[in-house]
């Protein structure tokens, strides 16, 4: 069943929390597929990743190459191309219509700090909970990882 995280992001920014949740994700046995909506943004999480976590290799590359489908981790503008069971949203990307619900996870981070971003995040957060999916909300105002609130669906 789908649950979609909501992750606010006023302390950390997007590449930490990636570099804390897709190793997670890897151990569930997911593959992932991270969105974003600027391709240097996800050159540079594709840098950090090779850098992140330091006890660990995170198997992953960017879209476009000849081996996408294979990919455990995938960072890409486009659709899922490497059949992943969960997908993370950065810079503001959104799920097609219909995709949040066939997936194991969704987690979409967000700026916290720009109103825009948090915007759209609460946009999304309506949308995903209107089609009764699963929806948490966690925040790191406090310095940890804290649900706020949560919308189960009916």
């Amino acid at each position: 069943m789908a649950l979609v995280l909501f992750y606010h992001l006023t302390r950390s920014p997007a590449e930490e929390t990636a570099a804390t949740l897709l190793p997670r994700a890897l151990g569930a046995g997911w593959r992932v597929m991270v969105r974003g909506t600027d391709l240097a943004r996800l050159a540079h999480l594709d840098q950090r990743l090779w850098l992140e976590p330091e006890d660990g290799f995170l198997p992953h590359g960017l879209e476009g190459g000849a081996q996408d489908a294979d990919q455990p981790i995938l960072l890409g503008l486009g659709p899922i191309a490497n059949q992943a069971q969960a997908l993370m949203l950065v810079d503001g990307a959104v799920p097609q219509p219909g995709e949040a619900a066939r997936l194991e996870r969704v987690w979409v981070l967000f700026d916290g700090l720009d109103e825009t971003a948090l915007n759209a995040a609460r946009g999304l957060w309506k949308a995903v909970t209107a089609e009764g999916i699963h929806a948490q909300y966690w925040s790191e105002e406090t310095g940890r990882w804290q649900m706020k609130t949560e919308k189960k669906p009916t």
